[in-house]
């Protein structure tokens, strides 16, 4: 007997969360059909303003959900996900599909074999239903290629949905589907998240499986340490059971630590820091990580001021081991490949950027250790670190090719993304409103493997800040 649904949820399917999804598919209540069809539907009406889902996949998504349902009438064992719809970036593998990164030499490019993460989604019983766009090689902050074209922001025309995770952040904020996946290894997925008002984790380091089968090489060193892959959503509800089913061992990563997702209690104390590179900041970015320590405040943590240590000094490291590796990685790759934006983009980037030198990569990776100790003695007392992802609001679109000026400025306002790759750390970002017509939102650092700490932290900052997400785009 089908089972009526709960009167407390929208009534289009496609506004649903993924747990509403999950819950309702598995007892009946939904067919992951009818689910999956209403998320096509949202797809082929809004994303031609958008085209955040670049590769749609609904052939292929409705006979997934044939066999979601047929496993629910027989009454099998389901997975988290079972029936629900979710995106993958463009930039993984999965079978069948081209991982292009959008670049137009690589549209051919079809994967024989998953990428841990996808084969994470797809054994929890989520159903694809299509592919997300990129930036380039996945480069920018501003997502556009010349094989996809241009990503936009739900919220403005004029500002950018982030990059590179910009097709993913944007297909969940405008409702085809209630989990996006992304990858991060500067900002990447919080970024895009903070420009559209959606939620966003960066799992800690050997969190989340990664590897990717169609690679001709291994990832340099920064690729294999700042890199993890994670989940974009509405709400926080979906971030953590979305990180469940990714973070599913897989051999294929060394790197991969089987550690708990729950760990025992740690003390409800915030470092607040409004402007931690100490080089100005927004008032309203100022106001919205002051907003989240009241809040955090009222619910019984205890809230200082605190600067975290090195802030700069770290990111600073960031770009000495990634420019090191540049001119034998990326350079190539770009000079060959990219489209004409890219290349503006990376020349202004490597600019009076040092020579690479073999000495100063060796010391920046082994400061890198001495990082990890001092914030975490400072999280000793300290467990969650509350700052800005930015210290602008969302930009307009791309700064990184007017010059090499506006570039360094960009980067310098973005900073906060920086800090918790090169140190490992899980990193959540959380919507706090708008600001005119723009979103606004915090970042919350944790201690690494303790993503648990920051959810809880987060869907407190939530609760008391909704956002109307799914929203229609507005122009």
């Amino acid at each position: 007997m089908r089972l009526s649904v709960r009167s407390n949820l929208p009534t289009e399917l496609w506004k649903w969360d993924a747990v509403d999804l999950a819950s309702e598919i598995r007892n009946g209540a939904v067919s992951s059909t009818e689910v999956v069809k209403s998320c096509l539907d949202r797809l082929d009406r809004v994303d031609r303003k958008v085209n955040s889902v670049v590769v749609p996949a609904p052939e292929a998504a409705l006979m997934a959900t044939e066999a979601a349902d047929a496993a629910v009438a027989r009454g099998d064992t389901l997975g988290a996900l079972h029936g629900v719809p979710v995106t993958i970036k463009i930039n993984v593998d999965q079978v069948g599909e081209a991982s292009s990164d959008g670049v137009v030499a690589f549209r051919n490019n079809i994967a024989t074999e998953d990428s841990p993460v996808v084969a994470n989604l797809k054994s929890a019983g989520a159903v694809i239903i299509g592919r997300t766009n990129t930036p380039t090689f996945s480069f920018r902050a501003f997502t556009h290629n010349e094989l996809h074209g241009h990503t936009m922001n739900p919220w403005s025309e004029a500002h950018t949905p982030g990059g590179s995770s910009g097709g993913a952040a944007t297909s969940v904020a405008v409702g085809i589907a209630p989990i996006g996946h992304g990858n991060d290894i500067s900002g990447s997925i919080r970024y895009p998240a903070y420009c559209t008002g959606v939620a966003r984790l960066r799992p800690s380091f050997g969190r989340v499986p990664a590897f990717q089968p169609s690679a001709k090489r291994e990832r340099p060193l920064s690729g294999q340490l700042f890199s993890v892959q994670g989940p974009l959503a509405r709400h926080i509800r979906d971030i953590s059971l979305a990180l469940e089913v990714m973070a599913k061992g897989d051999p294929r990563d060394p790197w991969w630590v089987p550690a708990p997702l729950q760990g025992p209690p740690l003390p409800k104390r915030v470092a607040v820091s409004v402007d931690p590179t100490q080089t100005g900041v927004n008032p309203v970015v100022a106001e919205a990580v002051q907003r989240a320590g009241r809040l955090l405040e009222e619910a019984g943590y205890t809230v200082e001021a605190v600067d975290p240590p090195d802030f700069f000094a770290i990111f600073e490291d960031w770009f000495k081991i990634v420019r090191a590796e540049a001119p034998y990685y990326c350079t190539p790759l770009i000079e060959q490949y990219g489209d004409n934006r890219l290349r503006k983009a990376h020349a202004n980037d490597m600019k009076d950027a040092p020579a690479a030198d073999t000495y100063q990569y060796m010391e920046a990776l082994a400061r890198r250790t001495g990082w990890i100790r001092r914030w975490n003695i400072l999280m000793q007392d300290f467990p969650l670190l509350l700052h800005p992802v930015s210290s602008e609001l969302p930009l307009e679109h791309s700064h990184d090719r007017d010059d090499a000026e506006s570039l360094n400025w960009m980067r310098r306002i973005m900073v906060p993304c920086f800090t918790p790759v090169v140190l490992g750390l899980p990193a959540i970002s959380v919507p706090t409103g708008t600001s005119a017509g723009l979103p606004t939102g915090v970042q919350i650092v944790g201690p690494r493997f303790r993503e648990d700490v920051l959810l809880e932290a987060a869907a407190i900052i939530e609760a008391g800040c909704p956002m109307e997400t799914p929203i229609d785009p507005r122009f």
